[in-house]
């Protein structure tokens, strides 16, 4: 019993001991170093005079280049023949001669298709004999008015009807006229539809008649391109039946009246049938009407202009900007920089024209050979903002007119041909 009365005594003194040590130093005077210490675990983040500057911005650039450049657009039509008639009757009629064959080439005013025109001739033969017996009743009455045998209106009445039987013979005539079908132009016919002996209604189809010696093709462009669009300007056609081959045609006419629905105006091009080669060489197979052809009207070329990848367009508040890489000496206002600094970023304003296969063309805001940035713009939010070249970016493909090298201060971007 008294060991474990002094093991409790010893237990209670070693408590009460602990006790007054931890008060002792929580109330004990704060030295210098704690002091500073505590202030500095107080102060807000970001208040820190002596923050670390923030790492460069990773990015991908590329070089303002030179080429050449085609302001166009582009569509889709068919060929279609400079004239083109469906043969028909204008009369129904048996078919006695056929005056053609299939796919020939035949003459203005030649004979295509000639129906019986048996009655017809017969109907002519009569009103010429009633012509004639007619004229010989009004001489008669004039020799008798002369000799005061008949009286005036007796002439006058023969007068008139010889007037009514020429009528007559001229309404047999075209009756019998309507029976011989001829060729209203020059042209090629196609595949006939009826043999002779066949029995057509007035309004059949006898024979599609196609001139060819020259084709139009109609398609339709936005009203935006109405302002460039005029007679005489050259257009290039590509046809899926002659690959890898180029045709030239010249717009012959523009409609005046704007498609309300489509927001598009009609055009009609015009171009010569010269054997389906380019440059008028002959020989091969002629264009046909039907083919498919894709459209492209060139307004205009362009041998200097200066282009950026589509990627480094920085669209703001209805403008367009670019993000240029220079050297921190261009931009004064660039503060805080991280010491092995070599470029910083500087919004761009630029005007943009024709856009083409992911390039477009900058009209204003920017020179041959200034370095811009395709991927990062993100991280660039205020100009003077550190960046660090972590791919270089493709250069637009220099055509004719070749970009100029980039001055040797200068991030260099990898150029790409195509």
């Amino acid at each position: 019993m008294a060991s474990k009365a002094v093991y409790s005594a010893v237990a209670i003194v070693g408590i009460a001991a602990l006790s007054g040590a931890a008060w002792w130093h929580q109330s004990k005077p704060q030295g210098p170093k704690e002091v500073l210490a505590g202030n500095a675990s107080a102060q807000p983040a970001g208040k820190s005079p002596a923050a670390a500057p923030a790492r460069p911005a990773g990015v991908e650039v590329a070089k303002v280049a030179r080429i050449t450049l085609q302001d166009d657009a582009q569509s889709v039509g068919s060929l279609r023949s400079r004239q083109s008639v469906m043969v028909r009757p204008e009369v129904a009629g048996r078919v006695k001669t056929l005056g053609f064959k299939d796919g020939a080439t035949v003459r203005r005013g030649q004979l295509l298709v000639q129906l019986d025109d048996t009655l017809q001739r017969a109907e002519l033969s009569q009103a010429q004999a009633q012509l004639s017996i007619a004229e010989a009743n009004f001489k008669r009455n004039q020799e008798l008015v002369a000799q005061n045998f008949v009286a005036q209106r007796v002439l006058d009445e023969s007068a008139a009807n010889v007037q009514v039987v020429q009528a007559q013979l001229s309404l047999a005539q075209a009756r019998l006229g309507r029976m011989a079908i001829v060729a209203p132009f020059d042209g090629t016919v196609g595949l006939r539809a009826v043999n002779v002996g066949d029995y057509v209604k007035d309004g059949a189809d006898l024979i599609n008649l196609e001139d060819t010696g020259s084709m139009l093709v109609d398609f339709r462009l936005p009203e935006r391109y109405q302002r460039k669009l005029r007679p005489g300007l050259v257009v290039e056609l590509a046809l899926d039946a002659f690959p890898g081959r180029a045709f030239k045609a010249r717009i012959e006419a523009v409609d005046p009246l704007l498609d309300a629905n489509g927001r598009s105006v009609g055009v009609r091009a015009v171009l010569p049938n010269n054997g389906g080669e380019p440059a008028g060489a002959g020989g091969g197979a002629p264009l046909r009407p039907g083919m498919f052809a894709r459209v492209t009207a060139i307004f205009g070329v362009n041998t200097a202009a200066l282009v950026v990848p589509e990627e480094a367009l920085v669209p703001q508040g209805g403008k367009q900007f670019v993000v240029l890489v220079v050297a921190p000496s261009e931009m004064p206002s660039a503060a805080n920089l991280p010491p092995d600094t070599e470029w910083v970023s500087k919004r761009q304003e630029v005007k943009l024209g024709v856009r083409r296969q992911g390039k477009v063309e900058v009209s204003e805001g920017l020179s041959e050979g200034q370095t811009i940035v395709v991927a990062g713009q993100q991280r660039l939010q205020r100009d003077g903002t550190a960046v660090r070249i972590v791919e270089l970016g493709r250069a637009p493909a220099a055509g004719p007119a070749s970009a100029a090298s980039a001055p040797a201060s200068a991030p260099a971007a990898r150029a790409s041909g195509g």
